[in-house]
């Protein structure tokens, strides 16, 4: 494995990315947590724009990234170094440390910052979440995360080759939790113990708003449950998805939602005034 992640081709990775989306997509024709209103189609070219403009952002700043891992490698920086624990351990510890510090800790301050929120928000004017949904973020939010994640492996002690395959795992776990797909309650309620299942992440994607901000994290629920952000809902078809003062179809296309972040809506000048970036 160590091998493998340590010299894996851009188009493996593009492979994973674009595999299990497909895959998640056939299961959301079979098993369907909601049914999709509107163009499924016209909504997932929406979303696939803001897929390759995350791409776009990651590779522009991958150097960054490989140069930080390389670093702590050659230099054995980081906590995870100084512990001096065996490989597995080293990497079983990294994997929860980059998606506490990179996923999890970015996210929350998104939510709690206003004008981060302003960039996030785009995510959340979603009214029909699925699979394609997960990566559904304003090129400037993809800013912060890979800032968080070189936070993360300076902090830590992260070679390259777990950063790959961190990220391999986190693209496709955040494609597994938006997913449109139901799964039986008990396997789901399961799931949520240790990683994010669906029904936990579709009540941070609510527009009410103490259920926006609970269930931040991407791949390890513990996160949510040990800082008590945490909120279980039995039934989520009941969810309405989305923000309140988003809710015109103009919101669902490419234009107006890069110029989200600008809008002097009412709600942003709440949030600004509160210092809370969150559905006021």
């Amino acid at each position: 494995m160590v091998t493998f992640f340590e010299n894996i081709p851009s188009y493996y990775r593009t492979a994973i990315l674009v595999g299990g989306l497909l895959l998640l997509w056939i299961i959301e024709g079979f098993f369907p947590r909601f049914t999709f209103r509107g163009n499924k189609y016209r909504h997932a070219g929406t979303n696939l724009f803001f897929t390759l403009t995350t791409v776009i952002v990651n590779t522009g700043f991958a150097f960054l990234i490989v140069k930080a891992s390389q670093w702590t490698s050659n230099t054995r920086f980081g906590l995870l170094y100084w512990l001096h624990v065996p490989l597995w351990l080293h990497t079983l510890l990294a994997i929860l440390m980059l998606d506490l510090i990179g996923a999890y800790l970015i996210h929350l301050v998104q939510h709690k910052t206003a004008w981060m929120w302003h960039f996030h928000k785009i995510h959340h004017i979603d009214t029909q979440i699925d699979a394609t949904t997960a990566l559904r973020h304003h090129p400037v939010e993809s800013l912060f995360r890979v800032g968080a994640l070189l936070i993360a492996i300076l902090t830590m002690g992260v070679p390259f080759w777990m950063v790959m395959f961190y990220q391999s795992l986190s693209a496709l776990m955040s494609q597994f939790n938006h997913a449109n797909i139901r799964l039986p309650k008990w396997l789901d309620n399961s799931l949520s113990w240790i990683i994010v299942s669906p029904d936990m992440h579709k009540v941070h994607h609510s527009h009410y708003q103490p259920e926006t901000d609970s269930n931040y994290a991407n791949i390890f629920s513990i996160w949510d449950r040990i800082f008590g952000t945490f909120t279980f809902i039995p039934d989520t078809t009941s969810i309405r998805y989305g923000l309140d003062e988003y809710q015109d179809n103009r919101y669902q296309e490419v234009g107006p939602l890069l110029k989200v972040p600008w809008e002097q809506t009412a709600a942003a000048k709440n949030d600004k005034i509160s210092g809370v970036g969150s559905n006021l």
